[in-house]
């Protein structure tokens, strides 16, 4: 992968940024947060706010400022508060596209074409483009990506261990 080989190398960028809801942080969370931190100097944390959060995910949200909370406990656990910046982010695209010193964004594979758009949108503002590193979802027990929305369901606990079958096609 990618950004493990870019830890490996040292590689290390000045300010990346990395968006998400971090709704019921978990260990696929942790993880990522790790790693962004391995390959930037300074991580920009972008907090989908409520309204954001709820057009995505189509499900119940923990709130705003709980999230943050709960991100933040986080970081001063790791001892990375000091190189983190959180911020509020009402779009997809987040401050990515307005942020000139940002030399780098971290994104899962699924999110790869979002890292498309923020570039062009960079493009357009006479803004360096950013490098787009990319990430896989940490796996449960059985295989299956870590998600908040399992975690709501009953069906996988925060480190990812099952703890009922899931219901055919459920819990993305």
């Amino acid at each position: 992968m990618k950004e493990e080989k870019a830890a490996r190398q040292g590689k290390r960028f000045k300010r990346l940024g990395l968006g998400g809801t971090f709704d019921l942080l978990h260990r696929g969370h942790e993880h990522v947060l790790r790693l962004a931190f391995q390959l930037a100097e300074k991580v920009v944390l972008g907090l989908s706010t409520d309204g954001l959060a709820s057009g995505i995910k189509k499900r119940k949200i923990t709130p705003y400022q709980e999230r943050r909370k709960r991100l933040e406990s986080f970081l001063e656990r790791e001892g990375l508060t000091g190189r983190a910046e959180i911020v509020p982010i009402s779009s997809r695209l987040g401050t990515a596209v307005e942020d000139p010193e940002m030399d780098a964004v971290l994104v899962s594979r699924e999110n790869l074409s979002r890292a498309s758009m923020i570039n062009e949108e960079r493009k357009r503002r006479g803004l360096k483009p950013v490098e787009v590193v990319s990430f896989e979802k940490v796996l449960a027990e059985n295989g299956r990506p870590i998600s908040g929305a399992r975690i709501r369901a009953g069906e996988i606990a925060r480190r990812g261990a099952v703890l009922r079958k899931a219901k055919a096609g459920g819990g993305s």
